[in-house]
């Protein structure tokens, strides 16, 4: 009966946690460029049973079973193993701003791959983003709007002065201070990227991110006074937190029979008449 109690407490657990993930990806279904994460499950190990005495339980053929015969295979429940953004292009939209960015995928030369633009996060350092809702700061560079530096294909930031400038769909930033590339990094496996909070990723995989223009067969178009729209299916998150909120009662009821069951044990079977 502990057994059934556990298994239905980590089925709650993992269907809460799948629900913050969705709550989370419906909160940023505007935000540009966000990535929505897909909840990935996995059971416990399982467990062998087995017999530790000699005891006279029928089998196929009539005999005892013998000490320390595996019984067979217990299953102690299901957890949430982790969250993996699910890196899909996005609408893209004309905004009219032209400070505003968009990264329009073409032929990428591997499945996994993708394109990112690069900015220098608080410390300095090399950040990947694909919200491309830009602005211009007070001393004439553009940033994100959380303030971090969009960088040029030397890692070095970029000043246009003011919003009047022009970005070519190779993405060379045109203004009367400077004309430069913009840096856009492509690696062949998105997955290495994890997420760093306000719409930023860090690769943490082994391959190095390359500018894109390099890379072999991977071709984009960036589009100025556009922008990337988040890849959340609003319709299906809905639906998927509706299934979770159920399967998290199921398991709730379950939790709450085994409990009724336990204080009929304690109070009266085992009660002395």
């Amino acid at each position: 009966m502990l057994r059934g109690f556990n298994t239905a407490g980590a089925g709650m657990i993992a269907n809460q946690r799948h629900q913050d993930t969705l709550s989370n990806n419906m909160s940023n279904a505007l935000t540009p460029g966000f990535k929505q994460d897909r909840s990935t499950f996995r059971a416990f190990p399982e467990m062998l049973i087995q017999n530790v005495e000699n005891r006279n339980v029928p089998t196929e053929n009539g005999l005892s079973l013998p000490r320390n015969h595996t019984v067979g295979a217990i299953n102690s429940g299901t957890y949430l193993q982790e969250d993996v953004p699910l890196f899909e292009q996005g609408d893209v939209r004309e905004t009219s701003m032209p400070t505003d960015l968009a990264l329009q995928n073409g032929n990428l030369p591997d499945e996994t791959g993708f394109l990112f633009f690069e900015v220098a996060n608080e410390d300095g350092e090399v950040r990947y983003t694909r919200n491309g809702n830009f602005t211009v700061d007070a001393e004439g560079f553009l940033t994100t709007n959380e303030g971090y530096y969009v960088l040029n294909e030397d890692g070095e930031q970029i000043q246009t002065g003011s919003e009047a400038f022009e970005v070519t769909e190779n993405g060379e930033v045109i203004s009367a201070f400077d004309q430069t590339l913009l840096g856009i990094g492509y690696h062949p496996n998105a997955n290495d990227f994890v997420k760093e909070g306000e719409n930023l990723f860090n690769n943490d995989g082994e391959a190095a991110v390359v500018d894109a223009r390099e890379a072999a067969g991977a071709d984009f178009q960036v589009r100025q006074n556009h922008l990337e729209w988040s890849n959340v299916d609003t319709q299906a998150t809905m639906a998927d937190m509706t299934r979770a909120h159920r399967m998290f009662e199921m398991n709730q009821q379950v939790v709450r029979t085994f409990d009724q069951s336990m204080e009929l044990a304690a109070n009266e079977i085992g009660r002395l008449r």
